[in-house]
C-alpha cells in the first residue's frame, strides 16, 4: 500500500508541473486579454496608462517564465492571489465553494455506484429478456446524450411541468438561512443527473462482467449445491465481478469532473465546478489556474483510491 502511494505521489509531482506549465503556455498564447476582459465596456474609455498599470500590478508585463516561477512560489507559500471575476481572494472562493461540490459529487458517486451495480446485475440475471434489452438500450442512449441535455430535460419535466422539485440554486430565492431540507430538495436533480450521466458504461460493464462470471466453474458448482439463484448471483458472481469494476470507477473520474462542471452550471449550484466556467469566461487566470490544479489532483486521487480499493479487495495483486 505504502509503495503504491509513494509511487503515485512521485508520479503526481511532474504531472502537476507539466499541467501547470502547459496552462501558462496556453494563457500566454490566448487571444483574450484578461485586463480588457476585466474592464469590460470600461475598456473603451480607460486610458492606456491605466491599462498598463493594471497589467503591471497583475504581473502580466513580465516574461512568461518569471510569471510561472512567481506563481509556483506563491502556491507553495499558500498565496493563491485574487480572483478578478469574484473580487475576492482565490482561497476564500475555494473554501466557500469546495464543500458544496464535494457534497453533490460525493452523493452522485454513491448513487452512481449503487445504481450501476443493481441495474447491471439485473440485466445480467435476466439476460436476453425484455428487461435486459430495456436496460442495455437505455444505457447506450444515455451515453450518447450530452450531460447538459439531460439536465435541461430534467428541469423541464420535474421542475417546470410537474413542479415536484426546484429548478436550481442552493436554496429558495427568498430564503435567508440554510435549511437542510431545502438544500436536500435542491440537490435531488443535480445529483441524480450527474449520477445517471456517468453510469452508462458502468452498467454495461457490470452486466458483461456478471454474465462472464456466471459461466465460471465455481458459480456452476454453487448452483449444483442447490443454492438459490439470488445467492449465486449476489454472493458469488457479483463479488467476483467487482474487482475489474473498481479499476473502471477510477478511470471515470475525469468524466465525472467534466460532468460536474456542466451540471453545476445548468443548475446554478454554487460549487467550484461552476466557478470554473465563470473564471474561463472572465479570463480570471488566478482562479482558473488553481481550479485546474484541483481538477488534476482529483483525477490522480481517484485513480489512487481505485488502486488501493483493488488491492484491499484482492490481496493476491500485492505479489
Amino acid at each position: 500500500m505504502l509503495r503504491i502511494v509513494l509511487w503515485r505521489l512521485a508520479f503526481a509531482v511532474p504531472l502537476l508541473l507539466a499541467v501547470t506549465a502547459a496552462m501558462f503556455a496556453l494563457a500566454a498564447n490566448s487571444p483574450f486579454d484578461p485586463v480588457r476582459q476585466y474592464l469590460g465596456d470600461r475598456a473603451m474609455v480607460t486610458s492606456p496608462e491605466v491599462v498598463a498599470r493594471i497589467r503591471a500590478e497583475w504581473g502580466l508585463d513580465r516574461p512568461l517564465l518569471e510569471q510561472y516561477a512567481t506563481w509556483l512560489g506563491n502556491l507553495v507559500s499558500g498565496e493563491l492571489g485574487d480572483s478578478h471575476s469574484f473580487n475576492r481572494p482565490v482561497l476564500d472562493v475555494i473554501v466557500e465553494r469546495l464543500p458544496w461540490t464535494l457534497l453533490a459529487t460525493g452523493c452522485a458517486i454513491v448513487l452512481m455506484l449503487a445504481g450501476s451495480l443493481i441495474v447491471g446485475t439485473l440485466a445480467a440475471w435476466r439476460k436476453g429478456s425484455a428487461l435486459d434489452r430495456l436496460i442495455t438500450g437505455g444505457a447506450l442512449a444515455n451515453e450518447s446524450a450530452p450531460v447538459f441535455w439531460l439536465a435541461l430535460a430534467a428541469i423541464y419535466v420535474f421542475a417546470v411541468t410537474l413542479r415536484w422539485l426546484p429548478a436550481g440554486g442552493l436554496t429558495d430565492a427568498g430564503s435567508t438561512t440554510l435549511d437542510p431540507l431545502d438544500v436536500a430538495a435542491h440537490m435531488v436533480l443535480p445529483v441524480t443527473v450527474l449520477a445517471i450521466s456517468q453510469s452508462s458504461w458502468l452498467v454495461l460493464y457490470v452486466r458483461e462482467s456478471v454474465i462472464a462470471t456466471l459461466r465460471e466453474d465455481f458459480v456452476i458448482g454453487a448452483r449444483s449445491r442447490g443454492l438459490c439463484e439470488r445467492t449465486v448471483v449476489v454472493r458469488h458472481a457479483l463479488r467476483a465481478a467487482l474487482l475489474p469494476f473498481l479499476t473502471l470507477v477510477g478511470a471515470r473520474v475525469p468524466e465525472l469532473v467534466t460532468g460536474a462542471i456542466l451540471v453545476e452550471t445548468v443548475f446554478s449550484w454554487p460549487g467550484v465546478a461552476s466557478a470554473t466556467v465563470q473564471a474561463a469566461l472572465s479570463v480570471d487566470f488566478p482562479l482558473l489556474a488553481v481550479l485546474t490544479l484541483l481538477g488534476t489532483l482529483a483525477v490522480v486521487a481517484g485513480n489512487l483510491l481505485a488502486d488501493l480499493a483493488y488491492r484491499v479487495a484482492d490481496p493476491r495483486t500485492a505479489s
